[in-house]
């Protein structure tokens, strides 16, 4: 049957790689400062571009006051074959399901913080004001992603204080250079750049 007339419809399904679940049942559960939040998302970014698991990205959601892990999620792209698959998002919705609220700033949930391996992509920029989270802690910029191809999106230049007049703070540059060099890891081990638009069979 050819694509055009393939009328099977799949259960929306993001999988996550056995390896992730397995390596968070041996961490701690809370994480005290910035720069241990932050250690953890390059780790197992950097693990998913060993096990080829997807990009060289990860996030997670802690609560603001106590630091807890509520989620983590890594880029799932290649291996789920959904572009929207990005860290941000499977983070993001991760929290909400164990939150059982679509609104991570709900009036009766705690404050939360989105921490990630790079900063968003247009994208996942445009995801974090619905998501409720009120902060957000960034290792690598936009700039060391798209340095080695990836095409970050249509951001505008002022990203930071837009999240900032919604009451969203930012912090960037947490540990850029480690960070910068999961990125180029996975592209000089021939990780694939899978930006939409290309003809990538």
């Amino acid at each position: 049957m050819s694509q055009d007339t393939d009328r099977t419809f799949p259960p929306f399904i993001l999988q996550l790689p056995e390896w992730l679940t397995e390596y968070l049942t041996k961490t701690p559960t809370t994480f005290p400062t910035v720069d241990q939040r932050m250690t953890l998302m390059i780790e197992l970014a950097r693990l998913n571009v060993q096990y080829r698991t997807g990009g060289p990205f990860a996030a997670g959601v802690f609560t603001v006051d106590t630091n807890y892990l509520i989620a983590a999620g890594v880029n799932l792209v290649t291996s789920s074959h959904a572009s929207i698959a990005h860290a941000e998002i499977v983070a993001i919705t991760l929290a909400q399901q164990a939150r059982h609220h679509h609104d991570l700033g709900a009036a009766h949930l705690p404050r939360h913080e989105l921490v990630t391996s790079t900063e968003p992509c247009a994208m996942c920029l445009g995801a974090i004001p619905w998501s409720g989270v009120q902060r957000v802690s960034c290792g690598a910029r936009d700039e060391d992603a798209r340095a080695i191809g990836f095409d970050e999106g249509a951001k505008p230049l002022d990203w930071v204080e837009t999240l900032e007049t919604r009451g969203i703070s930012v912090k960037r540059d947490i540990q850029r250079k480690k960070a910068t060099q999961v990125l180029k890891d996975y592209l000089n081990n021939g990780g694939m750049i899978y930006n939409g638009g290309q003809n990538t069979q």
